[in-house]
């Protein structure tokens, strides 16, 4: 009779010991659980500004590309407006146009710029340009450089140096915002900075 009570309250501590450790693994479960969730959703939120700032840092691009030779006067603005945008452009963007839908434009304006050059306005020289970059552009400089810390890097840099010109142009800070176009131009520069330095604190920190 002693051995039966003896042996059933060696179960039932079992039991209970089992119980605790089964709650406690639950309990570590359940907390890596929440910090994978919360992890998760942070760099899902830093991707998700990644990708909105370098998408309005594109359009701004394109939105000084379409001002073009206002009041720079120079080609260096325009040109360096293509590499930020190729470094800049979201990958989804980015991945369309340089599949079929990207060759095809290409084609097109390589064919109208050789055969047919009256038909081709010299505006369209530059988003013909940057379509056939994006194209033929290696997937060292297309997948590797876009998505680190040098093509970041490259649109700071591209960034920093037409704030520069455009308010050595203009004259002065002040001026760069009351000139004839100098607010429009002077915020598109400025919205330029927004991605690469975005982009950069995320990559350092």
């Amino acid at each position: 009779m002693l051995w039966k009570g003896i042996k059933a309250s060696s179960m039932a501590f079992q039991d209970e010991a089992a119980a605790q450790l089964l709650s406690s693994d639950l309990n570590e479960l359940s907390l890596a659980a929440h910090k994978l969730a919360h992890h998760a959703l942070k760099l899902g939120g830093i991707g998700f500004g990644a990708s909105l700032f370098g998408l309005i840092a594109a359009i701004a691009a394109i939105y000084l590309l379409i001002l073009d030779r206002t009041n720079w006067k120079t080609n260096i603005l325009t040109a360096l407006l293509i590499p930020y945008i190729f470094f800049s452009l979201p990958s989804i963007i980015f991945g369309v146009f340089r599949g079929e839908i990207g060759k095809w434009i290409a084609i097109i304006a390589v064919v109208l710029r050789l055969f047919l050059p009256k038909h081709f306005p010299d505006w369209l020289e530059l988003p013909a340009a940057l379509i056939l970059l994006i194209v033929v552009a290696p997937s060292l400089i297309a997948d590797t450089f876009r998505n680190n810390i040098v093509g970041v890097v490259v649109c700071l840099i591209i960034a920093c140096y037409l704030l520069q010109e455009h308010i050595r142009a203009s004259g002065g800070f002040r001026n760069s915002f009351t000139r004839a176009h100098g607010i429009s131009n002077s915020v598109g520069i400025i919205l330029l900075l927004v991605y690469p330095v975005w982009a950069l604190v995320v990559i350092l920190f």
